[in-house]
């Protein structure tokens, strides 16, 4: 959902660039991060656990980062 307010510097505090550009950035991450997590898990599972989790992390720190 997109809102359009005339007047204002985004006055209806819809961010758009930073969610995005976070799945952008959690997509490329889980590529490379959740094969590496794989193969891991049966010799270190908590090590397997942080690679699963490091796109969820990744996207939120983008999504943060970006005030837009």
């Amino acid at each position: 959902m997109m809102c359009i307010e005339i007047g204002s510097n985004n006055a209806c505090r819809c961010k758009i660039i930073g969610p995005t550009l976070g799945v952008v950035v959690g997509l490329v991450t889980a590529v490379v991060a959740w094969p590496l997590g794989a193969l891991v898990y049966c010799c270190n599972r908590p090590a397997a656990n942080r690679a699963f989790s490091t796109p969820v992390n990744t996207y939120g720190t983008v999504k943060n980062a970006i005030p837009i």
